[in-house]
């Protein structure tokens, strides 16, 4: 986690440049400052900041990783990694739920909105729940 929360405040400092010497800049060629690239800038630095905190954050708790030590080697960071799912048609529904909704935010439906917004929560515990579904068979059984 050391180099992961390295990286995202490197990345946050350089935003935090640009957004002011962006503002700076237009506000120097048309005497008044570009709020939307600013303002896009900033929030971007904030993102990075917030990514970043959490890295360190965790960084400190837990124990070195591997690929965080100098004499780690390629074998240390063997063995099973997680649970992925071999297919799943649930992110799918996720991002047609969100495009729904951001379709409603661009045309200011607000009943548009509400429906995405209610289908993604539907979608989220979808995807959340999808291997908790069922029956639970057991050996008793």
């Amino acid at each position: 986690m050391k180099t992961e929360w390295r990286i995202f405040l490197i990345v946050a400092s350089f935003l935090a440049g640009t957004a002011v010497l962006y503002g700076a800049w237009t506000a120097g060629e048309s005497g008044r400052v570009e709020w939307v690239g600013t303002v896009a800038l900033a929030l971007s630095f904030l993102l990075c900041s917030m990514c970043g905190g959490f890295f360190w954050f965790v960084s400190r708790r837990i124990d070195l990783r591997p690929e965080d030590r100098a004499d780690g080697e390629i074998a240390d960071g063997a063995g099973e990694v997680g649970f992925f799912s071999p297919g799943s048609y649930w992110p799918f529904g996720v991002a047609l739920a969100a495009t729904i909704a951001g379709l409603g935010l661009v045309f200011w439906q607000l009943w548009l909105v509400g429906v995405g917004a209610v289908a993604v929560i539907l979608t989220a515990c979808g995807l959340l729940f999808e291997y908790y579904s069922g029956t639970r068979r057991t050996a008793e059984h």
